[in-house]
C-alpha cells in the first residue's frame, strides 16, 4: 500500500483537510476541483479509507482522516528536514540544528552557549524559533525542532530533559509603586496586588512556583491577566493593571516605566531545561549537548 503513496497525495490532503473546501483547495493547489476530488479518491482507495465525510454544504475529516493528518504531517516535515539537511550538505555545512526557546532563555543563558557552540563547530547552521513550552514539546514531537529550551520539567517519556540553568525570580512593579528596594521586606507587601502571570497551562512548573512563593508568605496571589510574553506583562504592569513576577533575566532596567525587585531572600529559583527527543538522529545534536 505505501508503495503507492505519493507526496502529492500527501499534499492535496492537508491543503484539503486544512482548508475543508474543494474549491479554495484546488484554488491553492492551482489544480481543477475535479482533478482534487480525483487525487483524494485515489488516496482513499489505496488507503483504504474514507478520510473525507461530504455533505452538499461541507467537507469535515472523518476519524481515519484526523489520524492520517497527524501522520501526514510527521512525514511532510520529516522530507523537508531531510531536503534541508542535503542542501546543508551540498553547500558546503556539515548539519543544521533547529532550536526552539523561551523568551527568557535568549536573555542571559543561550547566546553565551551558541557562541561557544558556533566557535567550535563553525559548518553547523542553525535555526532559532521562539515558542512557548507547549509549543515545542509539540515541535519536538513533530520534528520540526532538535531540541527545546523550556520552563517546565513536564514530558513525555519520549523525550528526555535536562536541567541546565536556576536563577532567581524578581519582582515587577510599576515605577511610581510606593514599594521600592528601600522599604521591601517580603512579597507579604504584596497580598493585596493583582498579578499579572504567564498562564499556568503553558509552563505548569513555573506558576506553580510563583503560587508557592505567595503561599509561603500567607496569601495567594489574585490574578488578573495573563500572557507569555514579558514585554506585554511589562505594559500592563506600567498600566497600573498589576504585578508581576517574573525570571531574573527578563528584567528590563532601561524600561523607565516599571522598576525590578530581585527575590534575593525566598527558596524559590525558576528553572530552564533542555529538552529533546530520544529518537532524534540529527548527527548534529550530540555535539551540541556536549556543550551544555
Amino acid at each position: 500500500m505505501t508503495n503507492q503513496l505519493e507526496f502529492r497525495h500527501l499534499h492535496y490532503f492537508l491543503v484539503l483537510a486544512d482548508t475543508l473546501h474543494y474549491r479554495e483547495a484546488a484554488e491553492k493547489l492551482y489544480i481543477s476541483q475535479s482533478a482534487l476530488s480525483q487525487q483524494i479518491q485515489r488516496l482513499e482507495f489505496i488507503l483504504g479509507k474514507k478520510l473525507f465525510i461530504r455533505t452538499n454544504r461541507k467537507v469535515r475529516l472523518s476519524a481515519e482522516g484526523i489520524l492520517f493528518k497527524q501522520e501526514a504531517v510527521l512525514i511532510q516535515n520529516q522530507a523537508t528536514l531531510s531536503m534541508e539537511r542535503w542542501k546543508s550538505a551540498v553547500s558546503g555545512k556539515q548539519g543544521l540544528l533547529k532550536i526552539g526557546f523561551v523568551g527568557s532563555a535568549m536573555q542571559k543563558y543561550l547566546p553565551l552557549i551558541i557562541k561557544k557552540f558556533t566557535e567550535t563547530h563553525p559548518n553547523i547552521e542553525f535555526y532559532l524559533n521562539d515558542l512557548s513550552n507547549t509549543d515545542q514539546l509539540s515541535a519536538l514531537e513533530a520534528g520540526s525542532i532538535d531540541i527545546g529550551f523550556i520552563r517546565s520539567n513536564i514530558v513525555s517519556p519520549a523525550m528526555e530533559i535536562k536541567s541546565v540553568f536556576k536563577e532567581k525570580f524578581t519582582l515587577v512593579l510599576p515605577k511610581e509603586h510606593a514599594i521600592s528596594r528601600a522599604n521591601f521586606k517580603d512579597v507579604s507587601q504584596l497580598s493585596e496586588e493583582s498579578f499579572i502571570l504567564f498562564p499556568n497551562e503553558n509552563s505548569q512548573m513555573y506558576y506553580d512556583q510563583i503560587v508557592a512563593l505567595c503561599n509561603d508568605h500567607g496569601f495567594a496571589p489574585k490574578i488578573s491577566h495573563r500572557s507569555i510574553h514579558a514585554p506585554t506583562i511589562f505594559k500592563l504592569v506600567a498600566g497600573g493593571l498589576g504585578v508581576s513576577i517574573v525570571p531574573n533575566s527578563l528584567r528590563d532596567d532601561k524600561n523607565d516605566n516599571i522598576k525590578f525587585i530581585e527575590l534575593n531572600s525566598v527558596p524559590q529559583e525558576t528553572e530552564l531545561f533542555a529538552v529533546w527527543k530520544k529518537a532524534n538522529t540529527n548527527i548534529a545534536l550530540p555535539y551540541f549537548l556536549k556543550i551544555l
